[in-house]
């Protein structure tokens, strides 16, 4: 027992999650190294086509970073959230799980690799439903457990980025979506490049890249699910009225008609 409890400490360390202002900083390092550039430019290209067709108002960002994704979209207003000011951005400072909007107020959200990182995936989903408006949509991008990043993670030493991510399978993303009363649209790969920095891995990503997307295996580093959230149809209840039987004035058959005394009198006259 004693040579186990070791083992069992260094499997905890492994898989505790960064805090959300660490996360920021050295999240937003690693996706400025060639192989986060890398994923990052692919997930671009499948998120492209899908921003173009969202419409809105106010289109919000969940992120592990300040790089935004939101660029092609022609929402007005898209902005995001930081955890603390240590993080020297323009942007506002917020929670991820307590976001300070109104309910059903903004028109989207992208969950860029949030969930893979924070300690109650159910909370930062009931956040983003709350504040997205009927008929709203939500966008999740997250690693891919069926790959051979999630392979890689799987024999990641110490908490780096971006091993120590929860790697969530998008089935699983999918029916936490379905309780929350989402439909999925669509769910697209991306990142099919190895988990290596070496520089001829780099060179050769984006030829792998151009293969994965022809074949569309479901074995990228990463997968974007597009969600709507539903509306529940409201059917007006009208009251039922009680039916009340009009009257039937009738006239006795063979009863002469009585005439007005005034007009008689006129007649007389006359």
């Amino acid at each position: 027992m004693r040579l186990l409890k070791p083992l069992a400490d260094r499997l905890n360390r492994r898989r505790r999650l960064p805090e959300p202002a660490a996360l920021y900083r050295d999240m937003g390092e690693w996706l400025a190294s060639p192989v986060g550039q890398a994923l990052l430019e692919s997930e671009k290209k499948v998120l492209e086509p899908i921003l173009a067709r969202i419409f809105g108002y106010h289109f919000l960002q969940i992120g592990v970073s300040t790089d935004s994704l939101l660029a092609e979209s022609p929402v007005g207003h898209r902005f995001l959230f930081v955890p603390d000011a240590s993080s020297k951005s323009r942007h506002a400072i917020a929670s991820s799980e307590a976001l300070p909007l109104q309910s059903e107020s903004v028109d989207a959200v992208l969950i860029h690799h949030a969930l893979d990182y924070t300690p109650d995936c159910h909370r930062l989903l009931r956040e983003a439903s709350r504040v997205l408006m009927p008929g709203g949509k939500l966008l999740i991008a997250g690693f891919n457990p069926l790959s051979t990043w999630g392979l890689r993670s799987m024999f990641r030493i110490g908490n780096r980025l971006p091993w120590s991510a929860r790697f969530i399978s998008s089935t699983r993303v999918c029916d936490w979506l379905k309780l929350l009363e989402f439909s999925v649209d669509k769910i697209a790969y991306s990142g099919y490049l190895l988990p290596f920095t070496h520089p001829r891995v780099v060179r050769i990503a984006s030829g792998l890249e151009q293969f994965g997307q022809r074949s569309a295996l479901p074995v990228g580093a990463a997968y974007v699910i597009v969600a709507c959230k539903q509306v529940m149809p409201v059917t007006p209840i009208t009251p039922r009225w009680p039916i009340i039987a009009r009257p039937i004035i009738a006239r006795t058959l063979g009863e002469p008609a009585r005439s007005r005394p005034q007009a008689v009198e006129s007649d007389i006259q006359h």
